[in-house]
């Protein structure tokens, strides 16, 4: 087992490696970020001077290696735009981009769960073919134009929900869904086909020859047997919907992480777009690691077999 987690632990560095490696080459094809600092009027000998003072006059090796030294200290440089430290700007716009994938999660738990599970047990129904369709609608409908459809029905026709900002409960309903909406289809998929092969097992054919409540031969030992892939799923997926903001966030105006990294773009804010990128990275291969291991605990067949 400590074998396993420290593969895995190593497998984590080299990936957040390889990200930081790449991000910090592709930022810095996108523009001169010193052009959108200086003023206008600024002379070749002030714009020479700035990019002195900021390193970006060295190669791009010495500019790497000061940037990895100084984010491994917690410093990420400061905004371009802002003139803050860019650590800062995110932990700032990362609880409206929490909040955000927290109702999502709700959203997708609430719906898929349920569907998935009754949509195996009624195997062939009308319920069934319902849930498949909408699976499959869910996962081909792309979000930033189910976004639009929202807005277009519900803010613009209707006059029942906002559509932009954040100030209260309801200004989250429509980025939630939007967010959720994908994944819905992904999770009540899974559901359902998880649950198709635990159903005819020996254990369940045996809770039913017992006499037992059909609800708790599907809840306690039906869908207890099939969650383990549903775990592992629903435990990525809130991550997965963080780094999946991006879109969304721009669509409602929401002002988390994701409209934070577009306006970074278009301006060229390289420790913005860099600290955003390599904070959501973290997050996704820490919480993989989690689930690697955690698996692996629960099924030794894995590790053993690595």
């Amino acid at each position: 087992m400590q074998r396993f987690i420290l593969g895995r632990v190593v497998q984590s560095i080299v990936s957040m490696f390889v990200v930081s490696v790449v991000v910090f080459a592709l930022v810095r094809m996108s523009g001169d970020p010193i052009q959108i600092m200086m003023p206008a009027e600024a002379t070749k000998a002030d714009i020479d001077l700035m990019r002195a003072h900021l390193g970006l006059d060295r190669p791009w090796t010495v500019q790497y290696w000061r940037f990895a030294t100084q984010a491994l200290q917690g410093d990420f440089g400061r905004s371009v735009r802002f003139r803050r430290p860019a650590l800062d700007l995110v932990v700032e716009r990362y609880g409206a981009t929490l909040e955000l994938g927290g109702i999502a999660v709700v959203i997708v738990l609430v719906v898929a769960l349920p569907v998935g599970v009754y949509s195996a047990v009624r195997r062939g129904s009308a319920l069934d073919y319902a849930a498949r369709a909408f699976a499959a609608l869910g996962q081909a409908m792309p979000p930033f134009w189910l976004g639009l459809v929202l807005v277009l029905i519900f803010g613009v026709l209707l006059h029942l929900l906002p559509t932009s900002g954040r100030g209260t409960p309801l200004h989250v309903l429509l980025p939630g869904i939007t967010l959720g909406w994908f994944a819905v289809a992904g999770l009540m998929r899974l559901t359902r086909s998880s649950m198709l092969d635990v159903l005819g097992s020996e254990y369940v054919k045996l809770a039913r020859i017992k006499g037992l409540p059909e609800r708790r031969v599907i809840w306690l030992h039906a869908f207890k047997n099939a969650a383990l892939p549903v775990v592992t799923f629903a435990a990525l997926l809130f991550v997965a919907l963080l780094n999946g903001s991006i879109i969304v966030e721009t669509v409602f105006g929401w002002p988390g992480l994701g409209l934070l990294v577009i306006e970074a773009v278009d301006s060229r804010d390289y420790p913005i777009v860099q600290t955003v990128v390599l904070f959501l990275s973290a997050m996704y291969i820490g919480v993989n690691l989690l689930v690697d291991v955690l698996y692996a605990y629960l099924n030794p067949k894995i590790r053993y077999s690595q």
